[in-house]
């Protein structure tokens, strides 16, 4: 393939992980709004998610330009279609932060109640399975991505603790269900956010090494 080529390669790789390195902070502020219950902090995520969007679309654009006018194969041809998916799972991530700021904003407005479920080590989890897919894509590292796909469960796991307590203090306090059911959310969109992670990590294995990873039982 011609040198023109390998740098359009190179710079589409350059903005996946430029769009990754966007997307990461706006978990970890998703995270800390959660934490701290902080509108102000949910709201900078809501209004900036345009930078998500814009840049996915543009780099959807150049892989389509690439796929069109150098028509590359095998791992060339692997590539593209991965970052494609990726960019499609990072554009995701992002739309789950806007999802847990738009709940964080609902439950700042209203009185705490009693108990609420603490989502750090949740957030912490999920945090971490997004930087090590990334990684795992920065250094073609299928270990890393392996790892990460077991991590899928532990996040399950949380997230199914959350309903049973949240559960329990519905019928404790039902006067305050709709501050629970946001709260609930919240764990569904770390959750989703988690899944996207493992996406990610599945398509770094299918880059590597060839093998459509998706519903394998593990």
């Amino acid at each position: 393939m011609t040198k023109h080529f390998r740098k359009e390669l190179e710079n589409i790789k350059k903005r996946i992980l430029a769009l990754g390195a966007l997307v990461e902070d706006r978990v970890r502020l998703a995270a800390q709004a959660v934490d701290q219950i902080d509108a102000e902090i949910a709201q900078r995520i809501i209004k900036a998610d345009y930078e998500v969007d814009e840049m996915e679309v543009e780099i959807e654009e150049e892989c389509l330009k690439v796929l069109a006018l150098h028509q590359p194969v095998a791992v060339d041809l692997r590539f593209i279609i991965a970052v494609i998916k990726i960019n499609n799972d990072l554009e995701r991530i992002g739309d789950q932060a806007v999802n847990i700021a738009q709940r964080v904003e609902v439950i700042a407005k209203r009185p705490k109640p009693p108990f609420i479920f603490d989502y750090a080590e949740m957030g912490q989890k999920a945090q971490r399975m997004l930087k090590m897919s990334l990684d795992a894509l920065v250094n073609l590292d299928v270990d890393i991505a392996y790892k990460v796909i077991t991590m899928d469960d532990e996040v399950d796991q949380i997230k199914k603790d959350a309903y049973d307590k949240i559960k329990q203090a519905i019928q404790d306090l039902p006067e305050r269900v709709g501050y629970y059911i946001n709260l609930l959310l919240i764990s569904r969109h770390l959750e989703r956010l988690a899944d996207h992670a493992t996406n990610i990590a599945e398509e770094v294995i299918y880059l590597v090494e060839g093998e459509i990873y998706r519903h394998v039982e593990y």
